[in-house]
C-alpha cells in the first residue's frame, strides 16, 4: 500500500542500479532509501537499502541520517513517492538527494538481486557466520530432553527483554546479545555447565554462539537451532511473563579476550582526542551508539552517544545506521559489550571504532531517544514474534534463510569477512 502524499514537482537528478552498486563496492558513504511502508519493503529489496517511509521522514530522517549533505537515493516500485519524500528531505536542509532512476523495476531488470524480508544484510551475515565457522547447535528436541533430564546447562536469551518476557524457552535466562560475555561468568560459572544461546529464529542465536566461542569461553556452547520457531515447530510450549535477567559477572579473561576479538576484526580503540576528530570530520558521516542496557544510559552517557543496544544493533544495522559507508563509534563502560558488537560490525564491512574511558567526565542524563513507532497497519508481521504466528509463515521464514548465503554470493556487494 502506497503512501498517501501529495506529489510534488520537484525536478531530481537521477542515478542507474550500475552507479549504486558501483557505489556500494567502492564502500562509498550513500544512503539508499526506499520510502514504500515496512510492509511492502519486505517483499523485496537491494541488500543495502534501508526503510524510510515517506510519511516518516520528518519523523526519522535526522535521527537516522545525521549528516545533511550525506548521498541520499529515493526509490519506490511505482508508488509515486519519490518526488514526496525527496520534497520532505529538502524541507529539512538534506541538500545531495537523487532518485534511482526506475526505482525497483529498474534494480530488478538489470538483473541484480532482491531480498526479502526485514534486516537482512544482518540476517544474510548472521547465516555466513554459521557456514564459514561451523557454529554449534541443538535441536528443540535435544534441548527438550536437556531440560527433562535436569541436565547442566544454562539457556540464555539473547532477544530484547520484551520479548523474552513474551515467550521464553521454560527455564531460560535474559542476557541479551551483546551482554554475553559480560555476564555468561555469572549465568554459568560452573564450567561444565552447556550454554544454549536461543532467539526467536536465528540470527541473534547464531551471533551469540559464535561471540561466545570466539571470546574463548570455558563452557560448551551450543545455538538452539531455530530459535522459538523451531521450538514451535517441534510442538513444544513456551513460557510467557518470565522476568529472569542475567547478572553482571564475566568469565575469567572474558573482558581481555573480547578486545582481542576486536583487534582481529580490525576494530580500533580511540581516545576523546581522536573521536573528536572523527566527529569534526564533515564530508563524512559519523554513527555514535552507546551500546549498554537502557538502564545504565539513562543513569548517565557520554554526550552525542544514541542509546544502542548491542545485540540489537549487530540485527538491525540497517535501522540504526542506513548510510552505508559511514563510520561508527561505540561506547560502553565496560568495553566488553563494544568490542563484542565493534567486532561483527567490522566483519560486517563497516570502519568501526571503539572509544576508551570518558566515563570519568560530565555524564548527561536521560532516557534513550525511542522513536514513535509506524501504524502497525504498515509494519511487516515478523514471523518469529507474538504467540499467533501461522506454523506455514515460520516455516517459510526459515527456509528463507537457509537460502541467505547463496544469495549473497549472487549479489557480490556485501563486503563481508568472518574471523
Amino acid at each position: 500500500m502506497a503512501c498517501p502524499l501529495k506529489v510534488h514537482a520537484m525536478k531530481l537528478s537521477t542515478v542507474t542500479p550500475a552507479d549504486i552498486r558501483r557505489a556500494l563496492l567502492l564502500r562509498e558513504e550513500i544512503a539508499l532509501l526506499d520510502l514504500r511502508y515496512e510492509a511492502a519493503f519486505a517483499t523485496g529489496h537491494p541488500l543495502f537499502a534501508a526503510n524510510m517511509a515517506a510519511d516518516r521522514i520528518a519523523i526519522e530522517a535526522e535521527v537516522r541520517l545525521p549528516r545533511k549533505d550525506v548521498a541520499v537515493v529515493l526509490y519506490d516500485d511505482g508508488e509515486g513517492l519519490v518526488a514526496a519524500g525527496a520534497e520532505r528531505l529538502a524541507a529539512l536542509g538534506y541538500s545531495n538527494v537523487r532518485a534511482l532512476d526506475g526505482g525497483l523495476r529498474a534494480w530488478r531488470d538489470a538483473g541484480y538481486q532482491v531480498f526479502e524480508d526485514v534486516n537482512s544484510y544482518s540476517k544474510a551475515f548472521g547465516e555466513l557466520v554459521e557456514a564459514r565457522r561451523h557454529t554449534p547447535s541443538f535441536s528443540a528436541d535435544e534441548v527438550a530432553k536437556l531440560i527433562a533430564d535436569k541436565a547442566n546447562i544454562a539457556i540464555l536469551d539473547v532477544r530484547r527483554f520484551d520479548e523474552y518476557a513474551t515467550m521464553n524457552i521454560p527455564g531460560s535466562v535474559s542476557v541479551p546479545g551483546a551482554e554475553l560475555v559480560l555476564r555468561a561468568g555469572q549465568a554459568a560459572p560452573d564450567p561444565d555447565t552447556t550454554i544454549i544461546v536461543n532467539c526467536a529464529g536465528r540470527t541473534r542465536s547464531i551471533i551469540g554462539t559464535q561471540s561466545l566461542i570466539n571470546a574463548g569461553v570455558p563452557n560448551k556452547v551450543r545455538a538452539l537451532r531455530n530459535g522459538t520457531i523451531g521450538w514451535t515447530l517441534a510442538r513444544h510450549a513456551l513460557n510467557h511473563g518470565a522476568d529472569r535477567r542475567g547478572a553482571i559477572g564475566p568469565f575469567e579473561g572474558g573482558p581481555a579476550n573480547a578486545r582481542d576479538v576486536a583487534y582481529r576484526a580490525g576494530v580500533r580503540h580511540i581516545g576523546a582526542g581522536e573521536a573528536a576528530t572523527l566527529a569534526a570530520q564533515t564530508d563524512r558521516t559519523l554513527y555514535r551508539f552507546d551500546v549498554r542496557d537502557a538502564e545504565e544510559y539513562a543513569a548517565g552517557h557520554l554526550p552525542g552517544f544514541r542509546h544502542y543496544p548491542g545485540g540489537q544493533l549487530v540485527q538491525e544495522t540497517d535501522m540504526a545506521a542506513p548510510v552505508r559507508g559511514a563510520r561508527i563509534l561505540l561506547t560502553d563502560d565496560k568495553g566488553v559489550r563494544a568490542d563484542m558488537t565493534a567486532s561483527w560490525l567490522a566483519q560486517m564491512g563497516w570502519e568501526v571504532y571503539v572509544l576508551e574511558g570518558g566515563y570519568d567526565g560530565a555524564l548527561e542524563v536521560g532516557p534513550p531517544l525511542v522513536l514513535p513507532k509506524p501504524d502497525p497497519a504498515h509494519r511487516y508481521r515478523r514471523p518469529y514474534e507474538g504467540t499467533d504466528v501461522a506454523e506455514g509463515a515460520m516455516q517459510a521464514y526459515l527456509d528463507w534463510e537457509y537460502g541467505l548465503v547463496e544469495q549473497l554470493r549472487r549479489d557480490g556487494t556485501h563486503g563481508f569477512y568472518v574471523i
